[in-house]
Order: structure tokens, then sequence, then C-alpha cells
């Protein structure tokens, strides 16, 4: 099990927002940074982590989300608004992999030829598909559907063991936030990372981490493969967990 780290970009900015509020008009941001994307892939480099990402939450974030590729080569992931006709350059750029979740997921189904173009231009193993889902307001028990356009926009795709192993065919990895938890920093969505410890391929899971405690939590329940992203409970984006005692946590695993 692995920490993987993350850089959201918002309006050229790097913050950390409430998930469930993006695109709404009580938009909730827990920190935005004094420092730019480019510091925080240093620090990435740095500490040898891999497998990160960059995500663009909406417009104005080129800029930055080129500045933190061109420090960190081949060691970060590059998501938001990821087509066929821009996935290639993002690679050319310094993108290890291209993240996609909208261009994939259209009027509320799933379009394999658009999937289909994004293989034949980089290849399945430059492919992250964020399947990232919530239940449906009025079904608390019932299953994970994947949401598109900033989390705002239900599909009908349904985040399961199945699909998981269908999906697997067509990319490298998953990256999966529990869109209700994310950036709460109220725990982690347990039943949610124990499906996705079937996933045949890596898998990424954000939403919800508070402290160490949350760390052991997913590697139990995940049974050591569900990698793990954290944001706002960190030091360095505001938070009271220590980013050098996750670092700590995250060498010991993988010694």
């Amino acid at each position: 099990m692995k920490f993987r780290p993350c850089i959201d970009l918002h309006s050229g900015s790097v913050k950390q927002i409430v998930g469930s509020t993006l695109d709404t008009k009580g938009l909730e941001e827990n920190f935005t940074s004094e420092h730019p994307a480019e510091y925080y892939a240093e620090m990435y480099k740095s500490s040898s982590l891999t497998g990160g990402h960059v995500i663009k939450l909406g417009p104005n974030n080129d800029t930055p989300a080129l500045s933190a590729l061109s420090a960190y080569p081949s060691g970060l992931q590059i998501g938001g608004g990821i087509t066929d006709s821009n996935c290639a350059d993002w690679i050319a750029k310094g993108a290890s992999h291209v993240i996609v979740t909208s261009y994939v997921f259209k009027d509320g189904l799933i379009n394999y030829s658009n999937l289909n173009k994004l293989v034949e231009i980089v290849g399945k193993d430059r492919i992250v598909l964020d399947l990232s889902c919530r239940r449906k307001p009025d079904d608390t028990e019932g299953p994970y559907y994947v949401v598109t356009d900033r989390w705002q926009n239900y599909t009908d795709f349904v985040v399961d063991e199945e699909s998981l192993k269908e999906l697997s065919a067509y990319c490298d990895e998953f990256l999966v936030h529990g869109v209700e938890n994310e950036g709460k920093r109220c725990g982690i969505l347990e039943d949610l990372v124990i499906l996705l410890k079937s996933s045949p391929i890596p898998v990424t899971y954000a939403g919800g981490v508070r402290n160490l405690e949350d760390l052991e939590r997913v590697k139990e329940l995940g049974g050591g493969k569900v990698d793990l992203t954290i944001g706002s409970a960190l030091d360095i984006f505001g938070g009271d967990l220590k980013y050098e005692d996750v670092m700590e946590w995250h060498n010991r695993e993988n010694s």
C-alpha cells in the first residue's frame, strides 16, 4: 500500500475543496496555498513519491499544471478536461498518465468509442480512469454511481466488482474519490474501500482521511491493495496530519 500525493488546482491556485460542493453556489474551500504547484511537485520528487496526481478543477489551471509537470517529469498524473485532442500533448509535457472521467462518461453512460480513442492514442498503460462516486441522495444503503462534471452529475454506471474488472482492460489504474467524504476529514468510506479491494489493477482511494489510524484502516480493509491519497488532513494543506509522519509510514510499508 502506497501514499499517493496530490495537487488540486482551482482558479490557478493549489487548494483543498470539499468535493461535494464543487460547482455549487456554496463552494467550500478548506485551504488555499501560498505556494505554487511546482513547490509541491518538487516536495514529492524529493520524497521519491510516484503515482501522484494533478487535478485541474475548472478553467485557468493549465499554467500551474504545466509547472508541476515540469518540476517532476513522469512523476505525476494529470486530470481535468482530458480528451482525445489533448491527451497526447499532456503526456508529451511530462505527465506519466492522463486521468479521465467526463470524456468517457457522457450523458450518463460510458462511451466506449471515446475510451477506445484514448487507448489508441496514448495506450492503455497511460490511462487512469477516475471512477469517483456517490450514492444517490435518497438511497444511503445503495450502490455507488460514477459522477462527472466536477462530481455534480450522476451517471448510470455503478462501481462494483464486475465493472472494475470490465474497465481494467482499458486502463492502467483507477482513481476513486469517495465524493461525500472528500475534503471533510470525517473518516473513510469503509464499504467503498472494501469494494475497491476487488480491483484487478492498482486503485487509489481518496476521501475523509483524518489521521494515521485511517491509513491503517485502509490498509486493513483494502488488504494492502488499495493506495491512498490524502489532501485536507495534511499539514502541508492546512491540516493536522504531519506530512513527515505520513512519509515515515509510507516508507516503512514500502521498505
